[in-house]
């Protein structure tokens, strides 16, 4: 997980990117979508069509990083509240961590996800059927 300070600027890209995309790309997008300099310190945030699919472009110190995470079930939720001509959406850190995290920005709910079932055996679902990595799909989730 990402650990940023609540002074730090985040900044949503509103439409779907390409994930084929990397450090040039992305830092593209910002510099022309945003009309931002990825140099200042933000986190810049970009999600794929499905929403299963999460980068982030910042500059640390001194080089480009791209975080990423691939969801393996469920989808990431976009922040409300942006108006329709705007590319951009910015949030907290704290929405942020909320979004990576699952959470229902409107309930403040968990929303599902892919989990381990750490009861079963490596290897095993609960229903007993093999998965790769020991690892379920199954609908039913651990309590929080």
């Amino acid at each position: 997980m990402l650990s940023i300070s609540p002074a730090v600027r985040i900044f949503v890209h509103a439409l779907p990117t390409d994930m084929r995309k990397s450090f040039d790309g992305l830092y593209a997008i910002v510099k022309h979508g945003f009309g931002k300099d990825v140099f200042q310190g933000d986190y810049f945030v970009f999600l794929n069509r499905s929403r299963d699919r999460c980068k982030i472009l910042y500059w640390d110190r001194d080089g480009l990083v791209v975080w990423a995470k691939r969801l393996e079930r469920g989808s990431f939720q976009l922040p409300g509240g942006q108006d329709a001509a705007s590319l951009t959406i910015e949030v907290d850190s704290t929405t942020l961590a909320m979004i990576l995290g699952g959470v229902d920005l409107r309930t403040a709910e968990r929303r599902k996800r892919y989990q381990v079932l750490p009861a079963c055996g490596v290897g095993e679902t609960s229903s007993g059927r093999t998965r790769r990595g020991g690892v379920s799909d199954n609908s039913s989730f651990l309590p929080s």
